[in-house]
């Protein structure tokens, strides 16, 4: 899709000025001096076709130097002497598009086609310095059309270089911010942490060894700190991540089922489709819904069973994860940061998220992702 400029699609301004400069040409056409009794029909066509062939200026810029020139000489040998509006166009669009070889190329070919197409036309001394006042003028604009593309040219990718460079320098600030919360959060809660946990496991093991009934609360200050240890150790590790290792993706699910395998959990896996044509960003999000989804299985669900399953359709890739686990149908589940985490990624993407009971017992996860491609 073009660049919108006040709020107006690219594609729609090159169709106006496209219009407008037909217009213009058949205006001055109408209007202006006829240098030969040449076909008015099709002099008039070539007038609308130079000035149309404009609206394709961004997808085809040589294309449309080459119609535009070969629209110019017809349009004089029919005996039309107009400015060549829709060429100087073309030139700048073309140098805009940096083909600027080719500008210069096609644009020495026309100068000197038109002056032999004039020549044809008018004889004479007269004739002649007409001619060559004509030539001079011809090249003074596309000098200055020439001028103009590039300058546009540049300033453009100034204002591109400027943008990356903002984005840079904000990617590289978020990464420092990122390592420093990083290091506070490592350096005030990771031996807090640590020794609660310690502490809660040798009191449970204390108790035990000398035959006394281990109290609840000290069991569930046992596993909460067990489950902070992993969640800080799980936040750390994604603070730290500074892009360079190669993103997790459709290639790591089987891991993950292997792992949760290990756990007591008996886990399958299938995959459908054409993996290779999944976009880096659809793998990412299916590998972190089947790495939350066999996480609450293990952790919550007191299932025996998970299957997971991956379909890569062209238009869209699905992930659904069922377990055989305590859920029963018609209960509301409690949203957690680990279901609220799995429909955001989802959403971002365009896509939909479906988590509740099912209707012979347990838990099914099924997500829907897009796989729009962008030009």
């Amino acid at each position: 899709m073009g660049i919108r400029r006040f709020g107006v699609p690219a594609g729609v301004g090159d169709r106006v000025i496209a219009v407008g400069v037909a217009a213009l040409m058949l205006g001055d056409g109408w209007s202006g001096e006829r240098l030969g009794a040449g076909s008015g029909p099709l002099g008039y066509a070539l007038l609308a076709a130079g000035g149309l062939a404009l609206a394709a200026r961004r997808r085809a810029p040589v294309a449309v130097l080459a119609v535009t020139g070969l629209c110019a000489v017809g349009h004089q040998a029919a005996g039309f002497d107009v400015l060549t509006v829709a060429y100087l166009v073309a030139v700048y669009g073309a140098v805009r598009a940096g083909r600027r070889v080719p500008a210069v190329t096609a644009s020495a070919t026309l100068l000197v086609s038109l002056q032999l197409t004039a020549l044809v036309f008018r004889d004479g001394p007269v004739g002649e310095v007409s001619v060559r006042a004509r030539g001079t003028l011809e090249i003074a604009w596309l000098i200055a059309a020439f001028a103009a593309g590039e300058a546009v040219r540049q300033a453009e990718q100034r204002a591109e270089e400027a943008e990356r460079t903002r984005e840079e320098t904000a990617r590289r600030r978020a990464d420092e911010e990122r390592l420093h919360i990083a290091r506070e959060l490592h350096d005030s809660l990771t031996h807090q942490i640590s020794v609660i946990k310690l502490q809660s496991e040798v009191a449970v093991h204390v108790a035990r060894r000398r035959g006394e009934n281990v109290p609840e609360a000290l069991l569930a200050i046992q596993e909460a700190g067990r489950e902070a240890s992993r969640e800080l150790r799980a936040t750390l590790e994604a603070l730290r991540d500074d892009g360079t290792a190669p993103p997790r993706g459709l290639a790591d699910v089987p891991e993950l089922v292997e792992r949760a395998g290990r756990t007591g959990l008996e886990a399958t896996l299938t995959i459908e489709g054409q993996r290779h044509d999944v976009p880096a960003a659809v793998g990412r999000t299916a590998y972190r819904i089947v790495q939350e989804s066999l996480t609450n299985v293990v952790r919550h669900a007191a299932a025996t069973t998970a299957s997971v399953r991956i379909d890569c359709r062209p238009d869209a890739l699905t992930v659904r994860v069922d377990d055989d686990g305590k859920a029963v149908p018609g209960a509301v589940p409690t949203p957690g940061t680990g279901l609220v985490g799995m429909r955001e990624r989802v959403t971002a993407l365009g896509g939909l998220l479906l988590a509740g009971p099912r209707g012979e017992g347990g838990f099914t996860v099924r997500a829907e992702l897009p796989l729009e491609r962008t030009s």
